[in-house]
């Protein structure tokens, strides 16, 4: 496991519950960082401060006699290039701004798994973590409001994904997206470089298609004649965003060697265009995203542990549409103007049946899901109303058969004779079937949902195509 820098003075752990710094005690040694001093009693933590020096703070904010905001504060007006990393068992995503407005480097929410804490104390120990006199080109961050006018959204942890992303928008350092596929990340992504207000533009690219000499060509860009067919010079989308935002969609399908340049690219802030020997400066935020557990892909040795470190500096994760019950009449209704607009017709009215079909589905697809789904009824719809039919049709094209049975991808199954019940043989054939269904063809997506490799599911479709199936 890649360790986060050794500070040469210790690192001092501020928690009223013993065993959480007993936690955060090991984890740190389990990673190399043995120079730690532990706190139960917030009142001494001044005291401690003032004999001595430390690397890094990592501070509980809910303790008793003392406030962790108040002892924040003190540290910021006291230390005000000393890092502090707030850790606190409350999810209040209006603690975690105040906090990272204070000063805070980063926010942790207990319990904290071992690798979102080294990832921000490696953070941290970094001196790209101290305050910076802010670069000119930089404007301070926006309120949520015209930087997220396209973000339709009533649901209070989505709200509170604004607002951490607000809090954070100002930052150079790195974001990194997580969600399940079609919940907006690219709109997520979009709304950062917006709130930013940085002067450059934002340049998008999903490298999940992208082999290693395409995604160092797309990047970094190439001089005349570096390599046969490279008639002119071509600048990368590195250059291109400039000034801006760089967003790399489906990060988690990254090649190895494009992981280990991308993380050079990070800490080297430079890149050299092929065929050039004279480097140039990075001066592009960046901006990542995946659909894929990092942290898994990490334990499978498939993502490397730096680059995730390098990447999660700031974390947004965007809730699927299923845990946002509230936002999905807002979306239906903005759906359907859109669809309608576009479309040169009239808005159709929607009865309250199709809502209730709505609130019923589990959105595989999440919000562009919805959206492709309520394009397709307005499409058909040939009055002033809205038809239940298309959606009926689509909700049930995405759950299968609506017969009783496992996952709705059997038939019915006789209580009497057991007649209907798949083989272990034929339940795998329809797992796959179904799989690949729901990811419209798209196998490594199909694989990622049986929970085996793509190699692996590319041999069951061998052996299914050699039997004739």
């Amino acid at each position: 496991m890649n360790a986060a820098p050794t500070p040469r003075l210790p690192i001092l752990l501020v928690d009223d519950e013993e065993q959480a710094l007993q936690s955060y005690d090991l984890n740190l040694r389990y990673s190399g960082l043995t120079n730690t001093i532990r706190c139960s009693d917030p009142r001494e933590v001044q005291g401690i401060l003032k004999s001595r020096e430390v690397s890094l703070v990592m501070l509980d904010l809910c303790m008793p006699h003392v406030k962790g905001e108040d002892i924040l504060a003190w540290i910021k007006a006291e230390y005000p290039s000393l890092p502090v990393i707030v850790v606190t068992g409350y999810n209040e995503v209006e603690t975690a701004v105040r906090c990272m407005r204070a000063g805070s480097v980063d926010y942790l929410v207990k319990p904290v798994d071992r690798a979102h804490l080294l990832s921000a104390v490696r953070h941290a120990l970094e001196p790209s973590a101290l305050p910076q006199p802010p670069a000119p080109p930089v404007a301070p961050p926006q309120k949520p409001g015209a930087a997220f006018a396209d973000i339709i959204t009533g649901n209070q942890a989505m709200k509170g994904v604004l607002e951490y992303v607000s809090a954070v928008a100002g930052s150079q350092e790195p974001v990194l997206i997580t969600g399940e596929t079609g919940v907006g990340k690219e709109m997520v992504a979009r709304a950062i470089h917006a709130a930013s207000r940085l002067g450059g533009k934002f340049v998008g690219v999903n490298v999940a298609g992208l082999d290693d000499a395409m995604f160092s060509d797309s990047l970094f860009g190439h001089r005349k004649g570096a390599f046969t067919g490279a008639n002119q010079a071509r600048g990368g989308l590195i250059e291109e965003a400039a000034g801006g935002s760089l967003f790399l969609d489906e990060i988690g399908d990254l090649s190895p060697a494009s992981q280990l340049k991308l993380l050079r690219l990070l800490q080297e802030r430079e890149y050299y265009p092929l065929g050039a020997d004279i480097p140039k400066a990075m001066e592009a935020r960046l901006i990542v995203a995946t659909n894929q557990p990092l942290e898994t892909l990490m334990e499978q040795g498939k993502f490397r542990q730096d680059l995730f470190f390098r990447l999660r500096t700031h974390y947004v994760a965007v809730p699927p549409l299923r845990e946002r019950p509230d936002d999905l009449p807002l979306l239906f209704e903005h759906f359907v103007e859109k669809a309608a607009e576009r479309l040169g017709k009239k808005k159709p009215q929607a009865g309250p049946e199709i809502l209730e079909l709505l609130a019923g589905h589990d959105y595989p697809g999440n919000i562009r899901e919805l959206e492709a789904m309520t394009f397709n009824a307005v499409a058909l719809c040939e009055g002033q109303v809205l038809s239940l039919e298309p959606f009926k049709a689509w909700v049930a094209s995405v759950r299968g058969s609506q017969q009783p049975g496992a996952l709705g991808l059997f038939p019915a199954v006789s209580e009497e004779t057991g007649e209907g019940v798949p083989t272990l043989k034929q339940a795998k054939e329809l797992a796959i079937v179904e799989a690949l269904r729901r990811a419209e063809g798209n196998q490594s997506l199909a694989a990622r949902m049986l929970g085996i490799s793509r190699q692996a599911l590319n041999r069951r479709l061998l052996d299914q195509k050699r039997k004739g199936r």
